[in-house]
């Protein structure tokens, strides 16, 4: 292929990325992303903490942005302004790499004492931080808070990784890796360009169902509802109208979702049935209950002699089967979560609940399933199946949301 090809192939051709570095031991991890940004055709303008200069060179950054590297708001030996309202107005998309848990705190509350922070206030693009902590700082209610705030304002969060942190400690706050935040990039100009599903109306469920005991127990399962969440992000980022019917959650809502907050699988049901109705197609990610306690006592049940105790349940009312026979030409998508013949029980299941496509969850593939921010899924329809190899919550749900568009737009 000639060079010139090749250059107008590149994704991320003629888009300006005002990239933050923050003071984190991350920031030699920027070099990487740097780089790979511009070689995906992209124009780098670099902003760096006065406290990032320690942990790597503005001369470094320099080379590979091929531009000059700001971190004062003027130039101390000539005088000229760093103008943040340029910047701001210049960049297409904020993206902020590594990310520290004080950088976080001065986004959510406004501080505005260095220059990164001002071209942030200024900027009129989206903004994607990847952050970057100790597992603790990370873990912390108020870094959590500050995430979700700033995630309930439209701010993309690429999800840090899991593994061996400079304090030693193993756990959550490596910042991700720069390919995957070049990917996270990539996806969030691609969704931009087309928005392939405006005019569409989708319902999504997510999480889990609580289904009482008495007023202090009840039944439940291990789903957070992350790759349901995902996957109403993806749909919303792609233009649908989407509404999110989740289950209790610590998870923000998405950014263009409008969410309705159940409980039980009755509830959901309810309300999954009511916006079917006006909608153009469902996708049934929530871990509902099959079963609830026929009688929920009313005061808590109280231990009686050294016996067992029998608790008696009811088939709860299939929301997917519910759907399925509804359906006509809209587009109804279903998640099979199996430990065993799981091939089988999903095609078994696509059949009988008349998806259009059914997502297989094999609990037994590493990295799959609940809690994690990764997954390991097998789209399955009624002409065959692709398996997809281990990739993040939010890069499933990408792919879930093109096979949607590709049966809408035939």
């Amino acid at each position: 292929m000639c060079p010139m090809a090749d250059q107008m192939t590149r994704p991320l051709e003629g888009r300006h990325i005002l990239l933050g570095i923050t003071g984190s031991i991350a920031a030699y991890k920027a070099a990487m992303l740097c780089r790979l940004l511009v070689r995906e055709g992209a124009e780098v303008q670099v902003v760096m903490t006065a406290l990032a200069k320690e942990f790597i060179t503005p001369l470094t950054m320099a080379t590979l942005s091929r531009r000059p590297i700001l971190v004062e708001f003027f130039d101390p030996e000539n005088g000229a302004w760093n103008s943040h309202v340029k910047l701001g107005e210049w960049a297409d998309l904020m993206l902020i790499a590594p990310v520290t848990a004080n950088t976080l705190a001065k986004m959510t509350g406004g501080v505005a004492d260095n220059l990164l922070l001002t071209s942030y206030l200024s900027a009129r693009c989206p903004v994607m931080v990847a952050p970057a902590m100790d597992l603790d700082m990370y873990a912390h209610y108020t870094t959590q808070r500050n995430l979700a705030e700033l995630q309930a304002h439209g701010v993309k969060i690429v999800e840090p990784g899991s593994g061996e942190l400079a304090s030693g400690l193993e756990g959550k706050g490596r910042m991700a890796e720069p390919e995957e935040i070049v990917e996270a990039v990539k996806a969030h100009f691609a969704a931009d360009k087309k928005k392939a599903l405006a005019g569409n109306h989708f319902v999504v469920t997510a999480g889990a169902t609580i289904e009482p005991i008495d007023p202090v127990r009840y039944i439940t399962n291990h789903s957070t509802g992350k790759m349901g969440y995902a996957i109403a992000e993806a749909l919303a980022a792609h233009g649908a109208r989407v509404t999110l019917v989740s289950g209790r959650t610590a998870l923000a809502v998405p950014p263009g979702v409008d969410r309705v907050d159940v409980l039980t699988a009755e509830e959901m049901y309810q309300a999954a049935v009511e916006a079917f109705a006006e909608a153009d197609g469902a996708v049934m990610c929530a871990a509902v209950a099959d079963y609830t306690p026929r009688e929920v006592a009313a005061e808590k049940i109280k231990k009686q002699g050294e016996g067992d105790m029998t608790l008696t349940l009811r088939r709860t009312q299939d929301i997917a089967a519910r759907l399925g026979t509804a359906k006509g030409a809209r587009v109804l998508v279903g998640f099979a979560l199996e430990t065993c013949d799981e091939q089988a029980h999903a095609e078994e299941k696509l059949a009988k609940k008349n998806f259009d496509f059914i997502v297989l969850n094999s609990l037994r593939d590493a990295g799959a399933g609940f809690r994690g921010d990764t997954n390991k899924v097998t789209l399955i329809d009624a002409a065959g199946s692709e398996e997809l190899p281990l990739l993040s919550k939010r890069e499933v749900a990408e792919r879930i949301v093109e096979k949607i568009e590709s049966i809408i737009i035939k």
